[in-house]
């Protein structure tokens, strides 16, 4: 952008708030309020002024342009910048509802380029109202802050969504998927994703989280020899956390243990099979169960995208990391990906996005992946603040 450019923002601000939670969602107030008596924190706001921050940074003359309170307000004034006010009319108390997301989208249509944090349902929500506003709706980038990011209009991070509002020109532009899940159906182990259309986007290929690829094309005995190596390697005494996934679930399974597909289960070796210690937990039992005990994290990298850390597993939260890895992730992270799914990432690292930048970058480097039974590849792992560097 050139000149003083106007950038919106508008803030989710209970994005992401039942990740951590082991609600595998944040929609809906009884499942918010679930979240909170669980222990949760909301995180969109923090996130959201990280991409603000970035996004001055890099051009200190922009303009930001937000609505009041926790929709975006605060978070701009978290970041130390200026801003104008708009009211969008009648807001719910908290500003928390869809409705309220989609007047704000309104209300911020004459910016330049319109920064939106949350997760897939709130990128439902700005398509609706980008829909309802035609031709006058601008272009629109995500900020990573929801439990689900599956779609394709998000940037890899907070930072680089920061970096591409920067760089942004709006003579280029690209269409971008919105693909969200049926929460209650997902809660149940269903997944599912629908197209819901697409939305303008920078073009800004290299710094968009793209859209998750699924893993159904996967031959179930690729990620049952992916699973028979992980079991092969564990140690009686050890406490191993298995992330949400397809091929976590076959490591279960090859325990002969009853492990959740969508959440994240505690399991010990046995003399015959497993031990399940605990499943489906929420960040602070997983915390409890792992402090002051040696575990090792067994987590799967997510199609199209490449994350390891911060998409669908906030339960493996800044401090579980430090609590499990202690300093060196060798032998204590077993990172688990097909052939297929490590060639469709392209030669791009995998990812890292715990919430807490300082510790995504002490996991950079290289990780051995486990691809097979006997198979295993080194790979490259960075923080997703530092995927895109402008």
């Amino acid at each position: 952008m050139t000149g003083a450019a106007v950038v919106g923002l508008v803030v989710n601000p209970v994005a992401g708030l039942g990740g951590a939670a082991g609600l595998k969602g944040s929609d809906g107030v009884e499942v918010q309020r679930a979240a909170l008596a669980r222990g949760a924190t909301p995180k969109a706001g923090e996130r959201a002024a990280r991409a603000v921050r970035t996004l001055l940074a890099r051009r200190p003359g922009t303009r930001v342009r937000t609505v009041p309170g926790r929709m975006g307000e605060d978070s701009v004034r978290a970041s130390g910048a200026s801003y104008d006010l708009v009211r969008p009319p009648a807001p719910s108390p908290g500003g928390t509802s869809a409705e309220d997301t989609r007047r704000a989208v309104a209300a911020l249509a004459g910016v330049d380029l319109l920064l939106f944090a949350g997760g897939d349902g709130t990128a439902r929500d700005v398509l609706d109202a980008v829909r309802a506003l035609g031709g006058q709706a601008p272009p629109v980038l995500g900020v990573p802050a929801g439990v689900k990011v599956y779609s394709g209009c998000f940037a890899v991070s907070p930072a680089a969504a920061g970096f591409v509002a920067a760089e942004f020109d709006p003579a280029r532009t690209a269409e971008a998927e919105v693909v969200d899940l049926d929460e209650d159906a997902y809660r149940r182990g269903l997944v599912s994703p629908r197209l819901y259309g697409s939305l303008r986007v920078p073009a800004a290929r290299a710094a968009l989280s793209g859209r998750k690829a699924g893993s159904s094309g996967v031959a179930p005995a690729t990620a049952e020899g992916v699973a028979r190596e992980v079991v092969a390697r564990m140690r009686p005494g050890v406490r191993y956390v298995l992330g949400p996934g397809a091929t976590t679930r076959a490591v279960g399974r090859a325990l002969a243990l009853a492990t959740t597909l969508l959440g994240v289960d505690v399991v010990e070796r046995a003399p015959e099979g497993g031990r399940l210690v605990a499943a489906d937990v929420a960040e602070t039992e997983l915390f409890g169960l792992v402090g002051g005990r040696e575990s090792v994290l067994v987590l799967s990298v997510i199609g199209g995208q490449g994350f390891v850390l911060g998409r669908g597993n906030q339960q493996v939260s800044p401090r579980v990391l430090d609590a499990v890895l202690d300093g060196d992730h060798s032998g204590r992270l077993l990172v688990l990906a097909t052939q297929q799914k490590l060639a469709s990432l392209k030669g791009r690292p995998l990812l890292a996005d715990s919430g807490d930048e300082d510790l995504d970058k002490k996991l950079g480097g290289h990780v051995q992946v486990i691809t097979g039974y006997r198979e295993s590849t080194i790979y490259r792992i960075c923080a997703a603040s530092e995927e895109y560097d402008g």
